[in-house]
C-alpha cells in the first residue's frame, strides 16, 4: 500500500532512529548508556502519537504498508534494549517477546500440533506481560500511544490463543492421551528430519509406537469404552496420518536435502547450531541486542514460504519440507529470548566487585582488616548468584518441549550453567 504525504515524513524520521538503534547495537567499544536508549524510545514515540492522529482520521479498515514493517522492526530492537539496560519489567521490553510468541503462536496454528499444556503455558506468560503493560498503564510511566500499541499485539496473541483452545475443545476425553503422544512423536520426526543425516535406526521406536496407535483403531476409527466411537476423530487420525507420511519421506529421501531446499536448510541449521552454542557461551559476552540479526534472518526465511511450504524457482513444492521445518530454530530463538537468559549484561555487572558483590550477595567485600578483591576466577560462579536475584521474568516452558532431541543430553547442563532453580 502506498504511503500519504503526511506518512512519509514519518517514515523518514523512523529511517533515522532505525539507524540510531542500529549503530547503538553495532558500539562494543562502550557500555550502552540509559538515557540514550531512552532519548531514543522517547523519539519513537512522538512518532507514533503522529501516526496515531493520521491514522485515527481513516475511515475504513487499515492496510499495513512499509512504515508499519518499520515501526515493527524498530520496536522490536528498542525492546531489546530495554532488557540490555535492565528495565526489563517495564512494557517497551516487552515488545520482543510478544513478537516471538505471535510467531510461534501462527505456526502452531498453522501446523496444528500442539497439546493443552503448551497453550496453558502460552497463556501464563501472556497474562504475566499483560500485567507489566497494565502496572506502566495505571502508573503513568509509558505514554499511552506505547501501551496501546502493545495493548493490540496482545489482544492479537489472545485472539489466536482461544482459537486453538477452542480446536482442542472439541477434544474427547478418551482421546487427550493419543493425541498427546501424537503430537510427541511428530515433533521427534520432525526434529529427525530436520537432521543433516538421520540415523534410520532412530527412527525404528517411533515407527513402534505409531504402529501401537494404529492398531488401535478399528475400520479407521480410535474406539472408546465399550466400543463407543468418541468424537473429534478427525484430530487424531490427521496427526497419525501426518507422522505416517514423515517418516515415509525420511525413510525415501536418497539425498541429504533436495537441491532446491539446500540453501534454506543449510541457513537454518547453521542459526539453530549458533543458537545453542549461544546458550552455553554467550552469557559473559552477548547483549540482548545480539538476537536481532537471528530475529530478523527468521523473519526472512519465514517470508520465503507459500501457504505454509516453500517453493523452487517454478513455483513448484519440492520434497523434503520437514527439512527446513522453521518451527526449529525460531522456537529455539524464542527459548534464547524468553528464558532471560542474557539479562545480567555488562552494564548490569559493571559496579566494583568489592562493593557491587557485597551488596547483592555478601560475597567478597572490605574485610574488617584488609580490603579483599574477590577473585576473578570466581566472578562466573558468583555472577550467577547475582544472575538469579534479579533475572526480571518467568521462561516459557513451551519453548523447551521443541528443542530437537539432539539437545536432551545437554539440558541438564545448561539448566545448571544459567542457575535455574528446577531441572529442564
Amino acid at each position: 500500500m502506498s504511503l500519504q504525504p503526511e506518512e512519509i515524513t514519518i517514515l523518514e524520521k523512523v529511517i533515522n532512529i532505525r539507524n540510531r538503534l542500529t549503530a547503538l547495537k553495532q558500539n562494543r567499544a562502550e557500555y550502552i548508556k540509559s538515557q540514550d536508549v531512552l532519548s531514543i524510545y522517547q523519539a519513537v514515540v512522538k512518532q507514533v502519537e503522529k501516526l496515531n492522529d493520521l491514522r485515527d482520521q481513516e475511515t475504513g479498515p487499515h492496510v499495513p504498508n512499509r512504515l508499519d514493517t518499520l515501526l515493527a522492526d524498530v520496536f522490536s530492537l528498542l525492546s531489546l534494549f530495554f532488557l540490555t539496560i535492565g528495565k526489563a519489567r517495564e512494557c517497551p521490553a516487552t515488545y520482543s517477546q510478544i513478537a516471538s510468541m505471535r510467531q510461534l503462536l501462527d505456526h502452531m496454528n498453522e501446523s496444528a500440533v500442539y497439546t493443552e499444556g503448551d497453550l496453558k503455558s502460552f497463556r501464563n506468560r501472556l497474562d504475566e506481560l499483560r500485567d507489566i503493560v497494565r502496572n506502566d498503564k495505571e502508573s503513568g510511566l509509558h505514554p499511552p500511544a506505547m501501551t496501546k500499541l502493545l495493548d493490540r499485539k496482545l489482544n492479537e496473541c489472545d485472539a489466536i490463543l482461544s482459537d486453538l483452545q477452542d480446536s482442542l475443545s472439541v477434544l474427547s476425553i478418551e482421546l487427550v492421551p493419543i493425541h498427546q503422544r501424537l503430537v510427541t512423536l511428530r515433533r521427534q520426526l520432525v526434529a529427525l528430519a530436520a537432521k543433516p543425516k538421520p540415523f534410520k535406526a532412530d527412527l525404528k521406536p517411533i515407527m513402534e509406537d505409531l504402529r501401537k496407535i494404529e492398531s488401535k483403531r478399528e475400520n479407521g476409527k480410535f474406539l472408546g469404552p465399550n466400543g463407543v466411537v468418541p468424537a473429534s476423530q478427525a484430530l487424531c487420525s490427521g496427526l497419525l496420518e501426518e507422522c505416517f507420511d514423515i517418516a515415509q519421506e525420511i525413510r525415501a529421501r536418497e539425498d541429504d536435502v533436495s537441491t532446491a531446499l539446500k540453501p534454506i536448510h543449510d541457513r537454518l541449521w547453521d542459526m539453530r547450531a549458533q543458537l545453542e552454542q549461544l546458550v552455553l557461551t554467550h552469557r559473559w559476552t552477548l547483549r540482548e541486542t545480539d538476537l536481532w540479526n537471528y530475529s530478523q534472518a527468521l523473519q526472512e526465511i519465514d517470508k520465503m514460504r507459500v501457504n505454509g511450504k516453500f517453493v523452487d524457482a517454478e513455483g513448484n513444492v519440492p520434497n523434503g519440507q520437514y527439512v527446513s521445518a522453521i518451527d526449529v530454530p525460531s522456537t529455539h530463538f524464542a527459548y534464547v529470548l524468553n528464558k532471560g537468559s542474557i539479562v545480567p549484561s555488562a552494564k548490569m555487572l559493571r559496579p566494583d566487585p568489592p562493593t557491587a558483590l557485597r551488596k547483592r550477595t555478601g560475597l567478597g567485600g572490605i574485610n574488617a582488616n584488609r580490603q579483599q578483591v574477590v577473585n576473578s576466577q570466581e566472578m562466573p560462579q558468583r555472577g550467577a548468584e547475582i544472575r538469579r536475584s534479579i533475572q526480571p521474568t518467568r521462561p516459557i516452558p513451551i519453548s523447551i518441549s521443541f528443542i530437537p532431541n539432539r539437545l536432551d543430553a545437554k539440558r541438564w547442563e545448561i539448566h545448571r550453567y544459567v542457575g535455574s532453580q528446577d531441572p529442564i
